[in-house]
């Protein structure tokens, strides 16, 4: 079984990642996306989006960053692949499942699931760049505004020579409203020899379970909830592995933020490190119901703060009551 930490845009960037996979759990995880267009991008624009790249193309816990690339010239793609690669990316992730309005009035994410042949082109001639040691993906939805055309896109990125495909159980136009559609993984699976990544409403082991028993998928990939549940992906191994699944002390959630906000240090906009903060510490309000309370109560606590060395101070004054 493999886990894999999602790319969230403008959330779970270098810093989140750090913090995420120092829990444990996660086999690889991917970026956010490198928009592309009309050119090679430069160097400082892979080493700005993935710092990871400086550190051999893993985190400080030592877990893989796939680079994802999204765009829709072929050989555009390729070549920015052929970048990356050469920039010691551990594996690459194609990124046809963007619900934004924004990229997909450009031509890009999911508005491509209307076009399975572009999709097939994008995926054979980035390919062709990447080596067949190389991790190499794409990530899909169910579709744009209908299923019709999932099988036939699936079948497409399997012929072009993709090692495994990410399927968000939703279409485009579903955003992130549940129900995820899980049977939809089932059928995908079946219709292919690659693995199938499961994508979608995977919010804790419940869930989890449901996803694997409907789906059939071994592996899986984990968005929102890995932000909301830091711990989850440990959580999940030690269910599948029979083991007391450990309950998580606000203690330990707490420190985690507070390792966080020290990594924000990096950052040189004070406000905007302070803010990253807060919003992570607003997203566990609603996370382990055992622990919202004190979320909610530290949120209160802080909400006003803009200054991050204060909140760092605060961090580690109320850690010590």
């Amino acid at each position: 079984m493999k886990l894999i930490l999602a790319p969230m845009e403008g959330l779970l960037d270098t810093y989140l990642r750090e913090i995420i996979t120092c829990v444990g759990g996660y086999d690889w995880c991917v970026s956010e996306f490198i928009r592309v267009t009309t050119m090679v991008l430069p160097v400082k624009v892979f080493y700005r989006s993935v710092p990871e790249l400086l550190n051999a193309g893993v985190t400080q816990a030592g877990t893989p960053v796939y680079i994802q690339l999204m765009g829709n010239d072929p050989s555009v793609i390729a070549d920015n692949a052929a970048q990356a690669i050469s920039l010691g990316a551990p594996g690459i992730d194609l990124n046809f499942g963007c619900p934004s309005p924004t990229v997909n009035g450009k031509g890009a994410g999911a508005i491509l699931l209307n076009e399975p042949e572009r999709v097939h082109q994008i995926v054979q001639a980035t390919r062709q760049t990447v080596p067949v040691e190389t991790p190499f993906m794409a990530k899909v939805r169910l579709g744009f505004d209908h299923t019709d055309n999932i099988i036939e896109i699936a079948q497409g990125i399997e012929a072009a020579g993709a090692d495994m495909i990410t399927v968000h159980a939703r279409t485009s136009v579903d955003k992130y409203k549940a129900p995820a559609r899980w049977e939809w993984l089932a059928r995908i699976r079946e219709s292919i020899n690659i693995p199938v990544i499961a994508n979608g409403d995977i919010s804790d082991i419940n869930s989890f379970s449901e996803c694997k028993s409907v789906s059939g998928c071994d592996n899986f990939m984990i968005g929102r909830a890995s932000v909301r549940h830091p711990f989850l992906a440990r959580q999940i191994r030690q269910s599948t592995q029979q083991q007391t699944i450990q309950k998580i002390k606000w203690t330990e959630q707490q420190e985690l933020l507070l390792q966080f906000s020290i990594l924000m240090r990096k950052s040189d906009n004070d406000i905007g490190s302070a803010s990253r903060v807060k919003k992570w510490l607003n997203i566990l309000t609603k996370g382990s119901p055992e622990n919202q309370l004190e979320a909610k109560l530290l949120f209160e606590k802080i909400r006003t703060v803009t200054k991050l060395e204060q909140i760092i101070q605060l961090l580690k004054i109320t850690d010590e009551k």
